[in-house]
């Protein structure tokens, strides 16, 4: 099994590497997982970041993929077997109503998912249920100045664009904070036009008190 240090290492260097780098990879880095932890990472895809994270946390914690497309869990559920991960599994299911336990997961993690989904208030309303006391979330996503207009709000190339979806970095943060997270930590900001629109990439940290 791939050392801890090997894995957090080649992600350090990548972030140094690229700055603009999708942040799935960094958010791992940026969690600090420590083993034995329970990690949910909210949009999986193919699985790497869970399938590195179980090797990080170790035979004692457990992480959790979850993804809406029924074809991206079976190719990631393909490349655990590949591996021989015993401490990973995948889940085909809506951030909206995550289907898992309450009060599971040390740690929720997300890269550039959650401005896909309509109502962001009940997504980390999600989180904090299944997150235990004392847990931790590190998500990266699209959020816009000002509220977008219709056209681009009804534009479906523009949602799967992780930008359709995007709503003012104020609401955002409060549907974050009315979820029960009353403390938002900025880890990453980075400011840029997407067509036109003024938008930001962020990264951020919240805890479940």
């Amino acid at each position: 099994m791939e050392a801890k240090e090997n894995i957090i290492n080649r992600y350090e260097k990548l972030a140094e590497e690229d700055d603009n780098l999708s942040c799935g990879g960094k958010n791992i880095v940026l969690a600090d997982l420590k083993e034995g932890e329970n990690v949910l990472d909210l949009g999986c895809g193919r699985g790497n970041d869970v399938l590195n994270a179980a090797k990080i946390i170790g035979e004692r914690g457990i992480a959790v993929g979850l993804d809406l497309t029924e074809k991206m869990i079976e190719e990631a559920e393909k490349n655990r077997k590949k591996l021989n991960i015993k401490n990973a599994e995948f889940v085909v299911g809506d951030v909206e109503s995550i289907p898992l336990e309450s009060e599971k997961f040390d740690v929720v993690i997300s890269d550039c998912v959650i401005n896909h989904a309509k109502d962001k208030e009940r997504v980390y309303k999600e989180i904090y249920r299944v997150l235990k006391a004392g847990g931790r979330f590190i998500v990266s996503d699209v959020v816009s100045k000002d509220r977008l207009p219709d056209e681009i709000v009804n534009d479906p190339e523009a949602w799967a664009d992780c930008f359709g979806g995007a709503i003012p970095e104020e609401d955002y943060i409060k549907a974050i904070n009315n979820a029960g997270f009353k403390e938002i930590e900025y880890l990453k900001k980075r400011e840029y036009m997407k067509n036109g629109y003024p938008v930001a990439s962020i990264t951020i940290k919240g805890i479940k008190r």
